[in-house]
């Protein structure tokens, strides 16, 4: 049950509140009483871990912390497809600075537990170390720890050894998985003023009593375990104004980071990248969806009046094809419309019966969110807009008003004033006129970046600067907040801190094309610095300061500069797969004897169990073999599995390839594999055979469906196998159980640094075998990137597309992604850590061909994703070598 004012007023006082949000545990997450309304004013500060105790409520306009209003604004982080604490720090310092003040994080059963009772919460999996980093970027926390989270990980991140779990014991293992993770969530929590984990977000509503019993006060929600990945910015703004405009009390965020599917971690057919529909590519640059959730972010934080809205008067709009939706808020009078055209036109309206006056344009399948009535500062006053409010604040002398919209949009803002204010135009693409007591001004949006107009009187002795800014320039305007006042930056591509020093502002943030820089800030700032180097200063008419250019025609912030990777050489190459030749020892393999499974799947009747995961083997390759007996006669081998759409099966008898087969997104695949005649020839005259056959299955669907093979039968002979079955080793204690699979080159550490390769051969790429079977290369290479730059690199591949082959991707030992030759993904993001930017890296290639083709890799090399001069210093992830 989602809380929105509509299912509130469905149901009488605040019942309903205590029932969602928790109610009846400690009194920290109590619903507001009945009869005493909060009233409309500045959201609480930032949150930290204060050492204070701090009181949760809610009503059903917002949730309620200390007393003030906050309208939760969050986006979703999954902290296990960014693989490194610093990875993660640079993340949440962007969501808050682009207006997200919570962070939703799912946590993956998987990632942190190999085995049944084993827990890890050290690395790359440290939740502690997460939720520290949360609390200093002045963010909220919605923990969502499962056990079931979906967000598209393998088995929607139930661990694999817990298919091998009769079904009445695995809500034994689930309680164990909450408590752990409550054992540390407990340390961190707002209530208790140790952390900032404010809300958590309960998947199995069966699970509530224990949450309560491991101690966790803070309001609990219920909610799917979907995040929604909108198409673009339009689809993104419209979402984001439906929660507001209704009602929704925690509305769910969307994607803000995705990262990468590294190891064995994504769910079918989801590829490595995860980064569609993300406001942050997996470069970790802003994506087209960032300005709506930017721009709606700031509003919330800085425009209080929207966190008590009530529905309004009905509200046509001229054009049908426009819906309305009005909210009132009663403390204030503001007045807001959402404003949605789920057409495929451009259109413009009327609203007929409003204070917005004039058409308004509203562009195909959008939405826009206009207000009126909001204060100005003093008796000022907005009439009308025809374009979204961003943000209003004090800075120093001045307040600050800033409209958006999209480019080349003419934006029309209107106030209210007692008396005609003196009105001046910073920018010449700016119009204004005053008649009856209203200023009108109107500015293009987008024409030279900002458009300023300074508005002296009029009913405040305060002046106030009108901005306008189309999106793109809007994702350069930040406010912030410190204890000395608050401060609007507009330049760079992120604006990470400000500490103000007497008349100094303090600077720190990430440039990445060439930028000017203007402050407005308190009284009194004559000077700047920006990541830590002083600057030159000129104070303006709009009451800033702003950075001198070095000389004529630069821009006073240089653009960061671009690392030029190195080309990959020096290959060395070396052939595996001994298990397909007849005398390899397999006597250390499991007997694949069993007769019932402990999953879901049918085991076809009278034949033994050959799902992996029913041996312990639930990610990567899986090995199995058979000795034949009776099978004189033998023509074909029948090999029914299931691996997913991607899955695939490669097969040997005797040690001579007998051909691949793919896997089907439908459930069961079959594939006949004829044996050529010089087989047939051998047994004709003989009984006993060995079979090899490689699977690689595709990930596990969240109905935990086998992956592996399923029975095998033979063509022109009864015979009979007796199977035995390999898989991983044993889990990489740092990287993780997803992170390897059961190649003979993973089993012997192929993929590792600091492998003796002397004995390989010298390569060079692109390569046009034409083998069956597993391939490795190797390579390494040096990155002398600066400390002051922040580079994002990535690897691509690409090849003839008819050529059948795979491709897994081991840098420094990390399992970053599967390439499949022919498919849409060919860029890999080298996660920033694992990746050594200042340091020497091992690059592993284990290539997967069928055969029947000539196989690469073609061409590999490194590309730069993106750079920005300042980020957060990357540290190294543990990357253990032989």
């Amino acid at each position: 049950m989602e809380l929105t004012r509509r299912t509130f007023s469905a149901v009488a006082g605040t019942t309903v509140l205590g029932l969602v949000l928790g109610g009846g545990s400690s009194g920290a997450v109590a619903p507001s009483g009945a009869g005493r309304v909060v009233p409309t004013g500045p959201p609480p500060p930032p949150p930290a871990a204060d050492g204070r105790r701090h009181e949760v409520r809610a009503d059903r306009y917002s949730l309620l912390v200390d007393g003030r209003r906050l309208v939760l604004w969050s986006g979703e982080l999954q902290m296990f497809r960014l693989p490194g604490p610093s990875l993660w720090r640079d993340a949440l310092e962007k969501m808050r600075a682009h207006g997200y003040n919570a962070v939703e994080v799912p946590l993956a059963w998987n990632q942190h537990s190999p085995a049944p009772g084993r827990y890890d919460f050290t690395g790359v999996r440290d939740l502690g170390l997460f939720l520290r980093t949360a609390a200093a970027a002045g963010l909220y926390v919605v923990l969502r720890p499962g056990p079931r989270i979906g967000a598209d990980v393998d088995a929607g991140g139930l661990p694999g050894w817990l298919a091998g779990i009769a079904p009445a014991d695995r809500r034994r293992h689930e309680r164990e998985w909450l408590r752990r993770v409550h054992e540390i969530a407990g340390r961190h929590l707002y209530t208790s003023g140790q952390g900032t984990v404010l809300l958590y977000r309960l998947t199995e509503p069966r699970l509530r009593e224990q949450v309560r019993a491991d101690g966790i006060d803070v309001p609990l929600v219920d909610g799917d375990t979907g995040v929604p990945r909108p198409e673009d910015a339009a689809e993104e703004r419209r979402r984001r104004l439906d929660d507001l405009a209704g009602g929704s009390v925690t509305p769910q965020g969307s994607l803000a980071f995705g990262g990468v599917s590294w190891g064995w971690l994504g769910a079918p057919p989801v590829p490595t990248a995860y980064d569609e529909g993300a406001a942050f590519d997996g470069g970790r640059k802003a994506t087209g969806r960032l300005a709506p959730v930017h721009q709606i972010g700031q509003l919330l934080r800085h425009v209080p009046d929207l966190s008590r809205l009530e529905p309004a008067a009905r509200v046509r709009a001229g054009d049908r094809r426009v819906a309305v939706r009005h909210l009132a808020n009663p403390d204030t009078g503001a007045q807001v419309y959402v404003l949605r055209n789920d057409s495929d036109q451009d259109l413009t309206t009327e609203l007929p019966g409003t204070a917005v006056q004039g058409p308004v344009p509203v562009a195909a399948r959008d939405a826009k969110l206009l207000v009126t009535g909001m204060s100005m500062g003093g008796e000022r006053k907005l009439a009308y807009a025809t374009v979204q409010p961003m943000l209003f604040l004090g800075a120093g002398r001045q307040d600050i008003a800033v409209f958006v919209g999209r480019y080349g949009e003419m934006a029309r803002v209107v106030l209210e004033c007692p008396s005609q204010p003196e009105t001046t135009r910073l920018d010449a693409e700016a119009a204004w006129a005053y008649d009856h007591g209203r200023l009108n001004v109107s500015a293009p949006l987008g024409a030279g970046g900002l458009t300023r107009v300074l508005v002296q009187g009029g009913g405040s002795d305060r002046p106030l600067i009108l901005v306008f800014a189309d999106d793109a320039t809007s994702l350069r305007l930040w406010p912030y907040e410190t204890p000395s006042g608050k401060v609007l930056v507009h330049g760079p591509a992120l604006l990470r801190r400000v500490t103000l020093d007497g008349g100094t502002a303090r600077l720190t943030g990430d440039v990445r094309a060439a930028t000017g820089l203007e402050v407005w800030g308190p009284r009194g700032l004559t000077g700047l610095t920006w990541n830590g180097t002083a600057q030159p200063v000129t104070v303006t008419r709009a009451g800033s300061v702003t950075v001198a250019a070095p000389a004529p025609g630069t821009a006073p912030l240089p653009a960061a500069p671009t690392p030029v990777p190195p080309a990959l050489t020096a290959w060395r190459r070396r052939t595996e797969n001994p298990e397909a030749a007849p005398d390899f020892d397999d006597t250390d393999w499991t007997v694949a004897d069993k007769r019932a499974s402990a999953g879901p799947t049918p085991v076809p009747k009278g034949r033994p169990v050959l799902f992996a995961d029913d041996y312990g083997f639930p990610y990567g390759d899986v090995w199995y073999r058979a000795r034949l007996t009776d099978a004189a006669g033998l023509t074909s081998v029948r090999l029914a599995h299931r691996t997913g759409e991607l899955g695939l099966v490669l097969a040997w008898l005797d040690g001579e390839p007998l051909g691949a087969g793919r896997g089907s997104a439908d459930g069961e695949a079959t594939t006949v594999l004829e044996l050529p005649e010089s087989l047939r020839e051998r047994f004709r005259g003989r009984s006993e055979g060995v079979l090899s056959v490689l699977v690689r299955p595709g990930p596990h669907d969240d109905r935990w469906t086998a992956r592996g093979l399923t029975s095998v039968t033979f063509g022109g002979a009864a015979a009979r196998a007796r199977w035995r079955v390999r898989g991983a080793a044993a889990p990489d204690p740092v990287r993780g159980p997803l992170n390897n699979g059961g190649l003979y080159g993973e089993r012997e550490g192929w993929h590792l640094p600091g492998l003796d390769e002397s004995d390989w051969e010298a390569v060079r790429l692109p390569r046009a075998d034409r083998r069956q079977g597993v391939t490795w290369y190797r390579t390494r290479f040096r990155l002398s990137v600066p400390k002051t730059v922040d580079a994002a690199f990535g690897l691509v591949l690409e090849d003839a597309p008819e050529r059948a082959y795979r491709v897994q991707l081991f840098l420094n030992g990390w399992n970053i992604g599967q390439y499949v030759n022919g498919g849409t993904q060919h860029t890999f993001v080298l996660p920033g850590g694992v990746l050594r930017t200042r340091g020497d890296n091992t690059l592993a290639l284990a290539v997967l061909a069928e055969g029947g083709t000539a196989a690469g890799p073609g061409e590999v090399r490194l590309t730069v994703l993106g750079s920005a001069a300042g980020g957060v210093p990357v540290e190294p992830v543990a990357a253990p070598g032989r």
